[in-house]
């Protein structure tokens, strides 16, 4: 996929490494036919005002108005596609009640290919607007349906892996909305696999497939072997639930006689391209092994309030350098905007590090370490889940490709308020994670396009 080429001047705010800020003030970013970053200028380079002069007698400029920055575009690690409709919905009852009266009877719809797509092109293009530029998608069991996400996604021209979910266990499945057994639940997922190769091939496709057993507990052993398989064959990534809750992790414990992320390694589900979601219950060992494997974490700040009853253990996990990324987890999660993903991150962890119970001397309240800082929040929302995916995107760096926001501090309904003589461009930087909303999303490019607003 091709795009105009262009040259953007302005200022730029990315977290190239976690917890580093770089502030590029007045830089020229130079974006290449294929949507990638050709060069990027700082004032003072010999051909920065050359590059802008034929740049702008080209009509290839695009210049930054006051009160406007770029930002890498977001990365979400976690979204149930088919959950959209539900959004903010039925999050007053309990999980088993959420899944059996709404999520599961949701998903069984979308074997109404027709319904699949109006509801697809809705999320894609309400996600694209909040600024997620990189998404990896739960779709649902339907092959047909789940191709149509990847389609929507290619055609809108959000940068997407999508899987086709697979859950066949009868025990733990409802008879509605099931794979009808392990071996069309394998068959079936090669053939998602096959078709979403075929939509965007290439040595950089925008969409890709993803294997994706929905969690331990429901799939059959032999359902989780094939799919092992099927990952060592064609390398895709892997996507799944990981100790989420108490209940899930003491099942596949009682199960297997060891933990989700040891059972995923012995099925060949645990891989440089496999991300967990959740992971609220995962110990030091299985930190461990998820580093040593190269996977990641899907950390779902919000969800995790609802449905885990435990906040994921964040800074040690950070400490021991794993790959950890956000994700919005909709619909268990009520918003779509990874901004709010991120001022969820920096609650939950200082929530879990300063405690909560006010009946406890401080000392014993909370976990230890330092709570995460917006500059690190940020990073898991951009860098940090790219990193996670293996994806070269999620900073300004030479030959990533153009994934990027400009954010309109001066919007109309912004929350963001800057006072140019009092703020630092740190503290503007601060103050857009922090407020940022979607009126303040002026452009988003994917790859180099514009696809929202006009630059």
């Amino acid at each position: 996929m091709t795009a105009d080429p262009f040259v953007l001047l302005g200022t730029a705010f990315h977290t190239p490494e976690r917890g580093r800020l770089e502030v590029l003030e007045e830089h020229l970013f130079c974006v290449d036919a294929q949507g990638r970053i050709a060069e990027i200028l700082a004032p003072g380079h010999p051909e920065y005002t050359a590059t802008i002069s034929d740049a702008r007698r080209a009509g290839r400029l695009v210049e930054l108005g006051e009160g406007q920055f770029l930002l890498p575009g977001l990365v979400d690690l976690h979204i149930h596609a088919p959950q959209w409709p539900q959004m903010g919905k039925a999050l007053d009852v309990p999980l088993e009640v959420w899944l059996r009266k709404y999520t599961f009877p949701l998903e069984a719809r979308y074997a109404d290919l027709d319904y699949a797509r109006a509801v697809y092109a809705d999320l894609v293009d309400n996600l694209l607007a909040n600024g997620t530029t990189t998404a990896l998608y739960f779709a649902t069991v339907h092959v047909s349906a789940s191709v149509a996400l990847a389609e929507t996604c290619l055609e809108k021209g959000q940068r997407a892996l999508v899987g086709k979910v697979v859950m066949d266990d009868p025990e733990q499945c409802p008879p509605f909305y099931r794979d009808a057994d392990a071996a069309s639940a394998v068959s079936d997922t090669r053939r998602f696999i096959e078709a979403v190769m075929s939509l965007d091939p290439g040595e950089r496709p925008l969409v890709q497939p993803v294997i994706t057993p929905r969690f331990i507990p429901s799939c059959t052993h032999a359902a989780l072997q094939g799919l092992g398989e099927l990952a060592e064959e064609f390398g895709c990534h892997v996507q799944t639930h990981c100790s989420e809750s108490d209940w899930a992790k003491q099942f596949v414990e009682a199960r297997f006689g060891q933990t989700d992320a040891a059972s995923l390694d012995g099925f060949g589900l645990l891989t440089r391209h496999t991300i967990l979601a959740h992971s609220n219950f995962i110990d030091g060992q299985d930190m461990d092994l998820i580093k040593e494997k190269g996977a990641g974490v899907a950390h779902c700040p919000l969800s995790n309030v609802y449905f885990a009853n435990a906040v994921f253990p964040l800074r040690e996990a950070l400490d021991r350098h794993m790959h950890v990324g956000l994700g919005t987890d909709i619909s268990g999660g009520y918003s779509p905007s990874l901004f709010d993903g991120c001022r969820n991150a920096l609650s939950a962890s200082r929530t879990l590090q300063s405690g909560v119970h006010a009946g406890l001397p401080a000392k014993e309240r909370g976990a230890p370490g330092e709570p995460i800082t917006h500059q690190e929040a940020f990073w898991l929302a951009t860098a940090g889940g790219a990193e996670a995916l293996d994806l070269p995107t999620g900073s300004f760096r030479v030959g990533h490709e153009f994934d990027a926001l400009l954010i309109d501090t001066k919007a109309s309904a912004s929350n963001i308020h800057v006072n140019g003589a009092d703020d630092t461009l740190d503290d503007v930087f601060q103050k857009i994670v922090l407020n940022a909303a979607r009126a303040n999303i002026a452009t988003v490019w994917v790859g180099g396009r514009p696809v929202v607003g006009c630059s």
